[in-house]
């Protein structure tokens, strides 16, 4: 199915105006109708002009969460403290603990038809340097933001397997990573690299594709010549084809 084709599905999108939700509304927003949803809507403002709708909430309230999933096709679940040394009990308990919980459930009270959550490359990242991640290793986090997603993908399978929602997880690796003035990014940050068309792609892959099993574990990273996390499994099963090397993008040569 061609990326360009008009599709009338109805999208939650969860933070909405983060780097990664402004990204995919700029990719998908004239394929989708989309319900925007963030704790700070003023980033919003030009996407209610395009037709889609901008709804205020926190994640961490239930009711709101059951809200924002009425009439919903897909949620896709981006909402969450995304930093690494977020505390747990001043952010991740209630964004990405209760946060991811109450979204799950409200889409699956509401009847929404499948889940896609935001994990990360972090639910990983306690593995050697060397070392690259298959999607049936066991998870290995270094911090409590890897924790949460962690949970997050527990939760996932849960619904999935518990409650017959269709889930979808996907690691996310450094997306759209720029390196520091007059640096170049850490070796690491190359090989879990993800380029924002690649990354909105692999969504619209996960929003489209009809026969996954209950729950799907993906590798959001780009065609990488060297990678964190290995994609076979991936493309396989959501025809994912990356197009971005960050060690190109970067110009980053390899010399004997």
């Amino acid at each position: 199915m061609s990326e360009g084709t008009t599709i009338a599905r109805r999208i939650l999108l969860t933070g909405a105006a983060g780097h990664i939700g402004s990204a995919f509304r700029e990719y998908a927003g004239k394929r989708y109708w989309l319900r925007l949803a963030d704790r700070d809507v003023r980033k919003l403002d030009t996407a209610k002009a395009q037709g889609h709708e901008i709804m205020m909430f926190d994640i961490a309230d239930p009711e709101a969460c059951q809200k924002a999933c009425q009439n919903i096709d897909t949620v896709v679940h981006l909402a969450a403290d995304a930093s690494p040394e977020a505390a747990f009990y001043g952010s991740l308990l209630e964004n990405n603990i209760k946060g991811t919980y109450n979204i799950f459930r409200g889409a699956k009270d509401q009847g929404c038809r499948r889940v896609i959550f935001a994990s990360s490359a972090q639910a990983v990242s306690g593995y050697p340097y060397d070392t690259q991640v298959h999607p049936n290793m066991t998870v290995r986090p270094k911090n409590m933001y890897g924790v949460s997603k962690c949970f997050g993908e527990a939760v996932a399978a849960y619904f999935a397997y518990g409650e017959g929602l269709s889930s979808v997880a996907i690691r996310i690796g450094a997306f759209d990573a720029v390196p520091p003035a007059g640096q170049r990014l850490s070796a690491r940050d190359l090989s879990a690299y993800v380029s924002p068309r690649d990354l909105c792609h692999l969504l619209v892959q996960c929003i489209e594709t009809a026969d996954l099993p209950p729950f799907t574990l993906a590798h959001g990273i780009s065609d990488n010549r060297f990678k964190l996390l290995n994609i076979t499994e991936t493309r396989e099963s959501l025809d994912y084809r990356p197009r971005d090397d960050a060690f190109q993008v970067f110009d980053i040569g390899l010399h004997g």
